[in-house]
């Protein structure tokens, strides 16, 4: 059973961390509003036979102070669900999404220094924030178009981002395997 030390109100959300720190997965997340689906994306240069899906969810506080005013608020939370895929022999080219891999997790928390990654296992609850040596950070500092997140991959916030004059034309994003 978790132990949950902290909560923060994130409007139809809080974020909640463990006594040791960890954050603790919303198990309300897929009633979030739904930004995008990507299928493959990846940090390896290697091409990969069955690529992943990468759902992903924002809290709603956070979306709708997104779209008014083009900057992600403190407490603001995107979880994506990673989900392998299949292939069926009735759809040739097509892909589907099947089990849950992990989930990561991109939270902004100024009571914690801003943004954090978290990786959470599909068999954990929780986890810890991911090392500045893990490269999450520097890479979506390089590559994101607003407040290191990848809005450019999330169709409906791009305006929203113009307007504010918070988008970052990245170009092509390379998203490079952090180095061990």
């Amino acid at each position: 059973m978790l132990s949950v030390l902290m909560f923060a109100a994130t409007g139809s959300a809080q974020i909640q961390y463990t006594k040791a720190g960890e954050f603790v997965l919303p198990k309300d997340f897929r009633s979030w509003p739904f930004l995008s689906s990507g299928l493959g994306m990846t940090y390896s240069n290697n091409p990969v036979q069955n690529p992943r899906f990468s759902n992903v969810f924002v809290n709603t506080k956070a979306l709708q102070v997104f779209l008014r005013k083009g900057e992600w608020p403190d407490k603001t939370v995107l979880i994506t669900e990673d989900r392998a895929s299949s292939t069926h022999a009735s759809n040739r080219d097509g892909r589907f999404q099947t089990d849950i891999a992990f989930w990561e997790a991109h939270v902004k928390d100024s009571s914690r220094g801003g943004w954090s990654y978290y990786v959470i296992l599909k068999t954990a609850a929780s986890a810890k924030p991911q090392p500045v040596s893990a490269g999450c950070l520097a890479c979506h500092a390089k590559n994101a178009a607003t407040d290191t997140t990848f809005v450019q991959f999330y169709p409906t916030l791009i305006e929203a981002a113009k307007r504010a004059g918070n988008y970052r034309d990245s170009g092509d994003v390379i998203m490079e395997q952090p180095s061990k």
